[in-house]
């Protein structure tokens, strides 16, 4: 039975938009990851970032490195966010699980967003990265260390995340032609983030 509780997750992020953007470390503790991702990528390339909230920190990078980004997420105020402040880039207010864009990029990466949705979604999405992703494009997504679900809190509300194991994401990285470049669990440089790094084939 699904969590009751990852159907509240698009609302919070609507509600509490502007709590998010405020509290969102910009000090790009990420940024290791980030290079990691960016050497698989063309210079100039197109980078789809899923789950893009305000665009900061993490698509403002790509951005100043040059690259094309077009960003989708669920919250309206986050997309308003990314529209105001990077105009010449392309921002879209949309569920990550519905696979609206018929373009393909050479980077896709769902940072602190992927990881909100249920095993069952998270299952589903793997064929949504492959359907976005081109030729050797950069595939990064964060999860947690095991398979399972933790309830977070934001602003008092409850906030949902679920895992799949390891085995299983390697499984389905493979299963869409994608391999595993680079995965560490709990990075201790990451803020104890698990980070998966992969590649399409």
């Amino acid at each position: 039975m699904t969590n009751p509780l990852a159907k509240n997750i698009i609302g919070i992020y609507q509600r509490h938009a502007k709590a998010f953007w405020q509290r969102r470390p910009t000090n790009l503790f990420e940024q290791p990851w980030l290079d990691d991702f960016l050497r698989l990528i063309p210079t100039n390339g197109k980078i789809l970032d899923i789950g893009c909230g305000s665009g900061m920190p993490i698509a403002d990078y790509f951005i100043r490195q040059g690259f094309q980004v077009t960003g989708i997420d669920s919250s309206k105020p986050m997309i308003e966010r990314c529209q105001q402040h990077f105009p010449q880039h392309r921002w879209i207010h949309a569920d990550m699980r519905e696979p609206i864009l018929s373009d393909k990029f050479d980077g896709v990466i769902a940072w602190d967003s992927f990881f909100h949705l249920t095993p069952e979604d998270q299952r589903e999405m793997f064929t949504v990265f492959r359907q976005y992703a081109s030729a050797r494009a950069a595939l990064m997504f964060t999860s947690g260390p095991d398979s399972g679900e933790a309830i977070g809190t934001f602003e008092g509300e409850a906030l949902y995340h679920a895992s799949l194991a390891p085995a299983e994401y390697r499984q389905r990285l493979a299963e869409q032609g994608f391999h595993v470049v680079k995965m560490v669990a709990e990075d201790p440089d990451c803020q104890g983030r698990t980070v998966w790094l992969a590649q399409s084939q």
